[in-house]
């Protein structure tokens, strides 16, 4: 871990912001000085919050001229660059330094594939997941940046694996742990708004599932009955506490607004012909008076989000091939395998087939289930949105819950029930796939962002598969970034 934190810390240092950081910075150190949210409502603020920190400790000259609200407003990437041009060549350093801030995310990552692997899988399991985390080329590439998509990837790691805690020991203790969590995770990206309707299904599943549970008898089903009255208080207040520490996130600005007071731009809550008309499709209905319990800003976050889903203004590009309009169902899966490490790859084979041999025993599979499912949802989810097909990052969380599956691998030579003979076998295969993992990443650092398997010729020739924030993201070396703010300088 100690090397995960020395290698993002060094990377963090030496490459300048990508398109999205100064954005996120500004908005940070908005939140911080005013109290308000309007700046990148479209993810919540926790880990710009966290990186505006050690900026103000330092101090930072700001220019907030460029600022402008309305239904569907964006004036955060001018003030961005307003910022830069504020502090001159002293805003590397301010970066650098929020950056920094948000490496024990990261860090904090790490722990959570480590335990949880750990009890799922055993302790060989638990090491090679933290392995995996440690030298996966896409966890570097953005735990090294103060996007929230590390924040997203953590803490829905996070709170899955403090869920199924609570699910196997509903205990109080456990519950505040997973409302925690899950108040973290929905900090983090507005994507995971989905698990207050995921997880009331998956914690059915569980007691439906249970052994013994599902035989026809009426004692079973009473049995089944007592369990469900005696978790409902305990599963109400874990969604409770995660509302609460959502709106607590926000300083409650706007919470319980009611629906028919918001002006939206999307046309799923317009109810308009084309994305970007303002309007409320529920302003005359019953349900106008209804007060939504969540933060304004996060409601109108995701309607932005949801109107560039519906109207993208750039076009998508994939394999030499632009589209104007919408993009590639298979887009996330096509980058999930040209971007991930080859050797973790060949982990998630072996962790496929013995799951499917029965390797660690039967009763592994609703724990799987409860582990997968929510990353597997958000990729159906974000998959189906093809008008925007431009960053992996958005399916982030999924490598991270799969890098916990593929420690799986591991049980293969811990189980007793598994021949010698097999064992031998499968112990140079799974080694070398670690190591593999570890020297390919590491041969392409620091340019963890660019890093494409020996599918595609490694880096010789990304720009023929993916671009964005997949590829470069405008990230350089920060001395080149220095010398062109000194040259602008000089008017030059």
């Amino acid at each position: 871990m100690a090397i995960n934190a020395g290698m993002l810390a060094y990377s963090a240092t030496l490459h300048s912001p990508t398109k999205n950081e100064p954005g996120h910075l500004v908005a940070g150190l908005s939140h911080w000085e005013f109290g308000r949210f309007e700046l990148y409502r479209v993810n919540p603020p926790l880990t710009r919050m966290i990186a505006a920190l050690p900026v103000i400790w330092v101090g930072y000259e700001d220019d907030w001229s460029g600022f402008y609200d309305s239904p569907g407003a964006r004036p955060v990437f001018g003030m961005g660059a307003d910022f830069i041009r504020a502090n001159g060549e002293r805003s590397i350093r301010l970066f650098t330094l929020a950056r920094w801030a948000c490496i024990p995310i990261s860090l904090l990552g790490c722990w959570f594939v480590y335990c949880f692997a750990d009890e799922l899988y055993g302790s060989p399991s638990g090491l090679i997941a933290a392995i995996l985390w440690c030298f996966s080329p896409n966890i570097l590439a953005h735990a090294e940046l103060i996007t929230p998509d590390i924040a997203a990837t953590t803490f829905n790691i996070g709170a899955t694996y403090y869920f199924w805690r609570w699910l196997k020991m509903p205990t109080w203790p456990n519950a505040g742990l997973a409302g925690l969590m899950l108040g973290l995770a929905e900090l983090s990206k507005s994507s995971w708004v989905i698990l207050f309707g995921l997880w009331p299904l998956l914690w059915l599943f569980w007691l439906l599932t249970e052994p013994g549970s599902a035989a026809t008898n009426d004692k079973s089903r009473l049995s089944l009955s007592t369990q469900l009255w005696r978790q409902i208080p305990q599963f109400t207040s874990i969604l409770l506490l995660a509302l609460y520490l959502l709106n607590l996130g926000y300083g409650f600005e706007g919470s319980f607004t009611k629906l028919g007071r918001f002006q939206f731009v999307s046309t799923a809550l317009t109810g308009m012909d084309k994305p970007g008309e303002v309007g409320n499709r529920f302003k005359e209905g019953w349900l106008a008076s209804v007060p939504v319990p969540l933060p304004a800003n996060y409601v109108r976050g995701i309607d932005v989000q949801k109107k560039d889903f519906e109207n993208y203004a750039t076009p998508n590009y994939l394999r030499g091939e632009w589209k104007e309009d919408g993009g590639w169902w298979y887009y996330y899966l096509y980058a999930l395998v040209v971007k991930g490490a080859l050797g973790t790859w060949v982990m998630l084979g072996m962790a496929i087939v013995m799951a499917s041999l029965g390797v660690g025993g039967r009763h592994n599979w609703r724990d799987e289930i409860l582990l997968v499912t929510p990353a597997l949802t958000l990729l159906i989810l974000v998959s189906s949105q093809t008008e925007i097909n431009a960053h992996l990052r958005y399916v982030l969380p999924v490598i991270g819950i799969f890098l916990v599956f593929c420690s799986r691998a591991a049980l293969g030579l811990t189980m007793r029930s598994v021949p010698c003979r097999i064992k031998v076998q499968i112990l140079p295969l799974l080694l070398g796939s670690v190591l593999w993992t570890v020297v390919t990443t590491t041969w392409n650092y620091p340019h963890q962002l660019a890093y494409f398997n020996e599918l595609v010729c490694g880096t010789e020739s990304e720009y023929k598969h993916l671009l964005g924030s997949n590829l470069d993201w405008g990230q350089g070396n920060r001395m080149r970034m220095a010398l062109e703010m000194h040259l602008t300088s000089l008017g030059v």
